[in-house]
């Protein structure tokens, strides 16, 4: 039972140790979450009290300067009372008192208080200081500004009391706090471990009952063994009873503990309960204290009264004295309240600390308690005895420890006593305070009164101050909230900035949309006016004819018909007149509305123009597009004004035409009216036709619009395309560049194997000198065995007797023979290491060979890709190369349509714009001699323009030719690379076949070999890479050659474009310097010429190399490359001495430009004239923009009068009945009127506005003829602003070409830049791939721990911001709370004051009283007097009645007197009432506010409860987090191990990757110099050109004025470049044509190309080289010689053999043949088997059945043999059964002896006697055949003599080789030819 119970309790133990364990953690990392806490919370609390410090500093340098300013102010006499009472400062110092505890929030939310309080206080006392110093600003040296400022520190003073008071209820209250918040905590922590003692004690309990259980269980174990020992053996024990008794004891023991421990606790909860005491005892010593605090205050009210008496008699004196007492009296009071609040502070503090001590120590001894406890128990119940005496020790310990305990309760309690008696002192002492203080509080409370009105003052001052304060805070919230608004509104701008974009865009179309139409309106508007103007002339016009007729023609009757039918001319002409007046009404109608429209239009777009600048200035790209859009507009909007203005000079024009004929009709209306009728009909006839006219114009126009948009759309697509060109052609440059770094990798790896190879040589010559070593050792171990045996053999025989010397001989013999044993196991160890080790080596080769397979593979595969991507771009650059060609055809007619337009416009404007200027200036000379000159510059330009686009083509074809040949180069390198691989197939076949007998001699042979052909390739490379470098120097220098003619045709671009804007401006120049100028321009075109006749050469030599190339391929020899070769360096010869020429000619053009800057001079001079001329044209253009601005008012009036008009034209009609009856009065102003009219036309406005019409017209003529002239004013206004936007448009798109340039360098350096990047990150991704495939395994293992992570972080997160809300809701509560208390105790304040003037107001009552009783007194004593004088008057009436009246009069005076003071009282006591009224109203507010106080402390006491378990909560959370933490570290750790063994692959790869980088850096650094020489060549010729460019602008000066003469020079030079062009575009045709042609060839040539280049080059760079390679050649001859012998041997060994595959195969073959052609087969059987022709023609003659028995007979044993396998017959072009036996056998041994192989290439002095050995004889028979392409049999013969160059070995021998008689053959036959001459045999 016993062993039971222990196996129940042990578990148990474990579990409750386990517990205990996990508890004990649990605290250690509670505390050092809590040290972690309290030491955060210390370092903001010193940043706190730093920040305090830095206060105080400020508070104490305020108060010196307030100091000084009232001692500037007061002087000697008056002291500063502020700075005394001002001076204290509470310093509470909460830290001292807590250095050893841990810090709480309450700490934190302290200090901060304290930081609110004193930066409050510096703020009030700044204010101050400026106060007094306004103070001694206004008021100096007057008595009565003394006494104000004395009355002011009076309020100063009481002020700072009530400060003083604030400050110490403040630190009460955060003491209050502070201890709260500890209350608190201790409450919880007694809980804790309250619940944790519980389950302790259930746990003893639970674990006695088992012991007791225990106990009686092993009382009857031990009674059964006593008796088992009493049977066994009859001496009883007694140790174990007294075991037993001991543990009963230790049971006592442990229930004493118990009841130790019970006692302990009730302890604490006395304790507990005193602290609650002594705290309860504190609040009634706070409430005393506010006791004695109204008790002082009445003292000071009855100080006061004294005061009052005093002041009445020492008003003087009170001056000075006063002021010393109060500071007095608040040094002392300030010393009262620091010891009050020290004393209360230490005290809390004190009991606190006691009381946490004392339960933190009974804590600890109760969990040792525990601990030793459960460690009696695990004992017990192992052993008894050890238990025993451990506790034994445990109870001394408990014992001391109780001692210790007990004597720090008594020293504890000792302390309190004496905090009591110093309690009672402090107390003692308070008191005795008190009553001094009572004393001196009745003096100063006299002072207080007459201060209480200054107070007042300062109260509205401060309120005022406060009003102000939160003005300027409600401004900041404005200003923050402003910000915050700015920061959407930015967002907002941006949103609204890309809808703007969209809004500005459509409106642009609108715009365009809106100017079309009004384009139309005002062509069509301008018409109409026009048309009226002409017919009010003409009306005009006829009634001052008719009226000059009417007058003259009065006298005849016949001229009255003629009259009349002019009338009905008149009044169809007013019909018509009145309808022009009606349309252009509805003109001016639809004008208007679109005006406004336009109006609406402008101001949306200048509101969008100033949303725009706003966006502009928050980003400068952004305003950079916008500004190209506006600008783009801008354009549109000038070429459509620009339009607009030349068909409004045109029309003009036709108006002045118009008036001319008008005029001439008059003169012929005076002549003849039939004449008139026939002109009429004319002009209308004309009229019509200019409409027609101006009809097609309009759609000429859009017809331009229309392709102007459809060749922008053809150059989008064009750009497209190009776009996609040239990302194939960086596609194909990666691809290039991969290949080239996998031919880098197969370099390497084919090195790496040679070395390998060479390891493995020398590893098999040590293995064979061991090998024979071995052998030699064994022949010698041989016979020293036999020696051995026969010694052996001769001991037997001898006798036993055996000689010394014998003996001697065995023994050495023996350590002979031991010595060699262990050097064979040696030796033999060393075989096997060395057979292991090539072993090894051998696999590792087989894995290189197997890799090296894989790659080539790889390679093949990604060559055919190329090919296959290389033909579809290929197909792909033809098609675009067809479109573009189109595209370009197609741009090139549009811009001979537009140009020729332009030059039909721009003529017309240019002749206007002269002669107008013409007329105002010099009048009409020289306008021809411009025109002329502009017209010959202008086609010069399109000369120029066709010239630059022939140049474009040709470079063009050029750039493509470049490509064709940089493939070749390409294709070439891929046929090296193959000509590689099939040596590599070479060498395997050579490793396949190597014997043991003749391997090192094939080895070094094939070394040799391959040595051979890497220095072959070596050098095939390096002339490569020179041929490429040339080119790419030809190229550059082309390519520089280019830029020159391109700057140089930009500069005569600008100049012409200069020369155009100067030849408006200058008129008269020297003929001589145009000459000079012409000839230039002439030399420039020649120039030009040259350099297209020199790329023209070019083209041509490249056609020549390619047809030369492809000829010399045909020939195949060898000495034709050379001769392309020296014609291409005569070309860059032709090419230097070109380029020398270009040299000579800049300095030429240098020259003139010297000449030309001496001219400038006199050009300066006309420049300055020119100058001054466009200065008073500007001021003109300045008066004629104030007209504008006058007219466009006048424009709207006039809009409002032609509607009046229109009613006005009827009156006018009915008004020219009238006129008939004012003929004779007319005749004699008209003679006026004409000239004027005249005049107007053609002169000038203003004439036509003096000259009026006559008086009867009067008003409707001269508003008709002021619109007139407003109209004419404004087209000449239009005209002037078309002019200056049109200068406008020339600089933007000046600038837009400059800023296109630049966008092209950028982006072609971008491009460069982008290729370095991609070659990088190719590289970079191979290595990133298997970094991946590492990562991705690991990535997913961290994934899922990452998941597990961030849902705890988010929980945790979730937590902190809860905590955060709770601590923002508390500190919100906490303000809210410190509000309330503010206004509290104002309304305290105020209660206090209003309770002083009740006190003072019952004093005066009580005053008033006794002055009426005093006075009822008298009055009294003065009735008993009056009874007295009544008695004396009646003794005495007579002589005294004076005397009793002036009595009488007395006492009624005195009555009067108490009527009064009655009334007085009266309205005291209503005054009293009123008082008291207020004052219980202010109480009930005071209650309603400490209820309020009372409900939020509750609520701040239950958040705090809230947020400390939040903060216990977290705590576990965290901790829980922690462990979470270290599981993962760990599993983090494993996985960065894993990935450090990783890394190290990684990097192993990326070093070998570096090395490649290292490699492809050197090619980079040469390219790059390369490069920089170009670039500097570049600059160098940049420089020059912009000189170039320098020196033009100076001639462009010089060109502008001398454009007028040799215009046929122009035109013929013109022509002939015309024809030039003309010629130049044939010959592009045909060159293109011959580029397809050659493309197609070249194709075709490639192969020969290549072996003619090999040749080339060969015969270029390795003439030196050629001696050497001889050297070689003769070593190979010898060794080849070598071989050949050891054939021969070989052959001569298997002479008389027969093989067995070739009989196997004759057999078949026998039977595959026609019957009558197997006799052949069988004879042939028979000379192989040395049969001779007799014999066979003997056994061929008999029957058949013979044969066939011998056939089977012989061949029967022959057909079994089953291990060689049957080669079958390859398939021929004909027919195997038609063709013979013989030829079937000579082509199977034909394909038998070709190898699989291609050839290897011989050295350059081997080939040369091949091709003149063996060439000549092949030429009649195949002449396209190239010797490279020769079969073996016809390039290497069987069997050479010394004399020729071929060897056996060069012919690869096959595995399945038949094995004959060798015969005899000459050098120069063939292996078919010997195979015939051995059919024959």
């Amino acid at each position: 039972a016993s062993s039971g119970a222990q196996r129940t309790v042990l578990p148990m133990n474990d579990r409750l140790k386990k517990v205990c364990s996990d508890l004990e953690e649990k605290h250690e990392a509670a505390e050092l979450q809590i040290k972690q806490l309290s030491i955060e919370y210390r370092n903001q609390l010193q940043q706190k009290e730093v920040e305090i410090s830095h206060l105080k500093a400020r508070q104490n340098a305020l108060q010196e300067q307030l100091q000084k300013v009232q001692t500037a102010q007061l002087g000697a006499g008056v002291l500063p009372a502020a700075t005394a009472s001002a001076s204290y400062v509470p310093e509470v110092r909460h830290s001292s008192g807590f250095e050893g505890d841990d810090m709480d929030f309450g700490d934190i939310i302290w200090s901060q208080q304290e930081i609110n309080r004193l930066s409050n206080e510096v703020s009030r006392l700044e204010s101050e200081v400026d106060h007094w110093k306004q103070i001694a600003v206004v008021m100096q040296g007057t008595n009565d500004a003394e006494q104000s400022e004395i009355c002011k520190l009076q309020n100063v003073v009481k002020e700072l009391k009530q400060n003083l008071s604030q400050e110490i209820d403040e630190h009460q209250h955060e003491l209050s706090v502070l201890q709260d918040a500890h209350r608190q905590k201790l409450v919880e922590l007694s809980r804790r471990h309250r619940e944790e003692l519980r389950e302790y004690e259930e746990r003893i309990e639970e674990l006695e009952n088992r012991l007791q259980q225990d106990g009686v269980s092993t009382d009857a174990m031990d009674d059964s063994k006593i008796t088992e020992q009493k049977r066994k053996a009859q001496s009883p024990d007694g140790g174990q009873v007294e075991e037993l008794r001991v543990v009963k004891d230790l049971e006592d023991e442990i229930r004493k503990l118990n009841h130790q421990l019970s006692s302990a606790k009730a302890e604490n909860k006395n304790l507990l309960k005193e602290q609650e005491f002594a705290k309860l005892e504190k609040i009634q010593i706070a409430q005393d204290y506010e006791k004695l605090k109204s008790d002082f205050d009445a003292l000071q009210r009855s100080v006061a009264e004294q005061d009052a008496l005093l002041e009445e008699q020492k008003q003087p004196q009170s001056k000075t004295s006063l002021p010393q007492d109060v500071v007095s009296l608040q040094q002392a009071l300030l010393e009262a309240e620091n010891e009050i609040a020290r004393l209360s502070s230490l005290n809390q503090v004190k009991q606190f600390l006691n009381c946490f001590f004392l339960f933190f120590l009974t804590f600890k001894e109760l969990t040792s308690a525990q601990h030793k406890h459960e460690n009696i128990l695990s004992s017990n119940t192992e052993d008894q005895n050890s238990e025993i005496n451990q506790l034994r020790q445990d109870l001394e310990r408990k014992e001391h420890e109780l001692d210790e305990s007990i004597a720090e309760r008594e020293t504890l309690i000792a302390e309190l006593e004496e905090l009591d008696k110093q309690n009672q002192e402090a107390t003692q002492h308070m008191i005795t305070l008190k009553e001094q203080l009572s004393k001196q509080h009745t003096e100063t409370d006299s002072i207080i009164k007459q201060l209480k009105l200054d107070i007042d003052c300062e109260r509205k001052k401060v309120s005022e101050l406060e009003t102000e304060k939160v003005k300027a805070i409600k401004e900041l919230d404005s200003q923050k909230e402003k910000l915050s608004h700015c920061s959407y509104a930015l967002n907002d701008l941006h949103i609204t900035k890309q809808q703007l974009q969209d809004n500005i865009k459509d409106l642009q179309e609108q715009l365009r949309k809106a100017h079309e139409c009004n384009s139309q309106s005002k062509k069509e508007i301008e018409e109409l006016q026009q048309r009226l103007k002409e017919r009010e002339e003409e009306l005009c016009v006829s009634l001052s004819k008719l009226t000059e007729k009417s007058n003259e023609e009065s006298n005849h009757t016949c001229q009255d018909l003629i009259l009349k039918d002019r009338e009905v001319e008149i009044a169809k002409l007013q019909n018509d007149v009145s309808e022009n007046k009606r349309i252009n009404e509805d003109l001016q109608k639809s004008l208007s509305n679109l005006r406004i429209e336009n109006g609406k239009l402008m101001a949306a777009i200048e509101e969008l123009k100033q949303e725009l600048s706003d966006a502009i200035s928050e980003k400068k790209k952004v305003h950079l597009e916008k500004d190209t859009l506006v600008e783009a507009l801008k354009m549109e909007k000038r070429q459509l004004e620009s339009e607009l203005n030349e068909t409004e000079k045109r029309l003009l024009e036709q108006a002045r035409n118009y008036e001319k004929t008008i005029e001439d009709l008059s003169k012929a209306r005076s002549m003849d009216t039939s004449a008139l009728q026939l002109e009429h009909e004319r002009l209308v006839k004309l009229h019509q036709e200019k409409d027609f006219k101006l009809a097609e114009l309009k759609k000429t126009i859009e017809q331009m619009e229309l392709d102007h948009q459809e060749t922008k759309e053809m150059l989008t697509t064009s750009l497209g395309g190009q776009k996609q060109l040239t990302d194939l052609i960086k596609e194909k440059e990666v691809f290039i560049e991969k290949y080239k770094n996998q031919a880098l990798q197969a370099k390497q790896e084919l090195e790496e194997y040679m070395k390998v190879s060479k390891k493995q040589d020398v590893l098999k010559q040590n293995l064979e000198e061991k090998d024979r070593s071995l052998a030699v050792m064994k022949e010698e171990n041989n016979h020293l065995k036999e020696e051995i045996e026969r010694l052996k053999d001769q001991q037997s025989r001898s006798t036993p007797v055996v000689e010394p010397k014998t003996l001697d001989i065995i023994i050495e013999l023996e350590s002979e023979v031991t010595q060699l044993k262990v050097i064979k196991n040696n030796l033999e160890e060393e075989i096997k290491v060395h057979k292991k080790t090539i072993e090894d080596q051998n696999q590792a080769t087989v894995k290189l060979q197997q890799s090296l397979q894989e790659q080539r593979k790889e390679i093949d595969e990604s060559k055919l890709q190329c090919q296959q991507m290389n033909v579809t771009h290929e197909r792909l650059f033809l098609e675009k190369d067809e479109e573009i060609k189109n595209l370009q055809k197609t741009i090139e007619q549009i811009k001979t349509q537009l140009h020729k337009e332009r030059q039909i416009i721009q003529t017309d404007a240019s002749d206007l714009f002269q002669e107008t200027k013409v007329q105002t200036l010099n009048g009409e000379n020289g306008n021809e001699k411009h025109d002329l000159s502009k017209a010959e510059i202008e086609r010069l330009v399109k000369g120029i323009k066709e010239r630059e686009m022939e140049i474009k083509l040709l470079n063009e074809k050029n750039v493509s030719l470049s490509q064709q040949i940089d493939q070749l180069s390409k294709d070439e390198v891929g046929k090296l690379t193959r000509i590689i691989q099939e040596k590599d197939l070479e060498i395997q076949a050579l490793n396949a076949r190597v014997s043991s007998a003749s391997y090192r001699q094939d080895v070094l042979s094939l070394q040799q070999q391959l040595q051979a052909y890497v220095l072959e390739r070596e050098q095939v490379l390096a002339v490569l890479s020179e041929k490429t470098r040339e080119n790419s120097q030809l190229k550059t220098e082309y390519r520089n050659i280019m830029d020159m003619v391109a700057a140089k045709e930009a500069a005569l671009v600008r100049l012409q474009e200069e020369n155009r804007r100067l030849s408006n401006r200058s008129e008269n120049s020297s003929q001589d310097m145009s000459r000079e100028t012409i000839q230039n321009l002439s030399r420039i075109i020649r120039e030009k010429d040259i350099e297209i006749d020199a790329l023209s050469q070019k083209c041509q030599t490249l056609l020549t190399v390619l047809q030369t190339s492809s000829t010399g391929a045909d020939n195949g020899a060898g000495g034709v490359n050379s001769n392309q070769f020296e014609e291409l360096l005569q070309e860059r010869d032709k090419l230097k001495q070109q380029v020398k020429k270009m040299e000579e000619w800049k300095q030429q053009v240098i020259t003139t430009v010297q000449n030309m800057q001496h001219e400038s001079a006199h050009l300066q001079e006309e420049l300055h004239r020119l100058q001054a001329q466009i200065s008073v044209e500007s001021d003109s253009t300045s008066r004629l923009q104030v007209d504008y601005n006058g007219l466009i008012q006048s424009y709207e009036q006039n809009e409002k009068k032609l509607k009046s008009f229109s009613q006005e034209l009827a009156q006018v009609q009915h008004s020219i009945g009238q006129l008939y009856s004012t003929k004779d009065l007319l005749l004699s102003k008209l003679d006026l009127v004409t000239p004027s009219v005249a005049t107007a036309a053609t002169v000038s406005q203003l004439s036509g506005v003096q000259c009026s019409p006559p008086e009867a017209l009067s008003e409707e003529s001269k508003l008709l003829q002021n619109e007139l002239e407003q109209l004419k004013k404004k087209l000449q206004e239009k005209d002037s602003t078309i002019r200056i936007l049109q200068e406008n448009n020339q600089r933007l798109s000046d600038s837009v070409a400059t800023a296109s340039e630049i966008e092209r360098k950028s982006q072609e350096g971008t491009e460069s830049e982008m290729r370095q990047i991609k070659e990088k990150h190719d590289v970079l991704q191979k290595s990133l791939r298997e970094k991946d495939i590492l990562i991705k395994s690991k990535s997913d293992q961290l994934l899922s721990v990452s998941e597990n992570l961030s849902n705890k972080e988010n929980e945790n997160e979730l937590l902190k911001q809860a905590v955060t809300n709770l601590k923002e809701r508390n500190l919100i509560l906490e303000m809210d709370i410190r509000k309330l208390k503010e206004e509290n105790e104002k309304i305290v304040a105020r209660c206090r004051e209003k309770e002083t003037e009740f006190r003072a107001l019952q004093e005066t009552n009580m005053q008033f009283s006794m002055m009426l009783k005093e006075k009822e007194f008298e009055s009294h004593s003065m009735k008993e007097k009056a009874l007295a004088f009544e008695k004396l008057l009646k003794d005495k009436e007579q002589g005294k009645t004076g005397e009793l009246n002036q009595l009488l009069n007395e006492v009624k005076s005195m009555q009067e007197k108490a009527v009064t003071f009655q009334q007085e009282r009266d309205q005291v006591m209503v005054a009293l009432k009123q008082k008291q009224m207020e004052s219980s109203a202010l109480q009930s507010e005071v209650q309603h506010l400490h209820e309020k106080e009372q409900r939020l402390n509750q609520e701040l006491e239950r958040l705090r409860n809230h947020l400390l378990e939040m903060e216990d909560s977290y705590t576990r959370e965290a901790l829980a987090a922690e462990d979470r933490e270290v599981k993962l570290r760990k599993k983090v750790l494993i996985l960065e191990e894993k990935l450090a063994s990783s890394s190290t692959a990684v990097e192993n790869a990326s070093h070998q990757a570096s090395l490649q980088v290292e490699s492809l850096q050197e090619q980079l650094n040469l390219v790059s110099k390369q490069r920089d020489e170009t670039m500097l060549q570049l600059t160098i010729s940049q420089d020059q050109v912009k000189q170039y460019a320098l020196s033009l602008a100076n001639l462009q000066m010089v060109l502008e004025q001398f454009q007028q003469e040799e215009k046929a020079m122009y035109s013929a030079e013109l022509e002939r470049h015309q024809k030039q062009s003309a010629e130049w575009k044939k010959k592009a045709e045909n060159l293109e044509e011959k580029v397809v042609s050659l493309q197609e060839s070249l194709e075709e040539a490639n192969a020969a190309l290549d072996a003619a280049s090999r040749l080339t080059e060969q015969l270029d760079i390795k003439e030196e080289q050629i001696e050497e390679l001889k050297k070689e050649g003769e070593v190979r001859r010898e060794m080849l010689e070598d071989m050949q012998n050891k054939l021969m041997n070989l052959m001569n060994s298997t002479e008389g053999k027969v093989d067995k595959l070739l009989m196997r195969n004759l057999f078949i073959g026998h039977f595959h043949t026609p019957k009558n052609k197997r006799l052949e087969v069988l004879r042939l059987m028979g000379s192989i088997l040395g049969l001779k022709k007799e014999e066979l023609d003997q056994l061929l003659s008999e029957e058949q059945r013979g044969v066939t028995r011998w056939v089977t007979g012989w061949l029967g044993g022959g057909a079994g043999s089953k291990s060689v396998p049957s080669t079958p017959l390859r398939p021929t072009h004909q027919n195997i059964f038609n063709s013979s036996f013989s030829e079937l056998f000579v082509k199977f041994l034909e394909t038998e002896s070709s190898p699989s192989l291609p050839p290897p290439k011989l050295s350059v002095h081997h080939m040369k006697p091949l091709g003149a050995e063996g060439f000549n004889s092949r030429v009649g028979r195949r002449p396209d055949a190239n010797p490279f392409l020769a079969p073996r049999s016809a390039a290497v013969p069987l069997i050479t003599p010394a004399s020729s160059s071929g060897h056996l070995l060069m012919k690869p021998i096959s595995d399945a080789l038949p094995t004959f008689t060798p015969l005899p053959v000459s050098p120069d036959a063939s292996a078919g030819a010997v195979l015939k001459d051995l059919l024959k045999q």
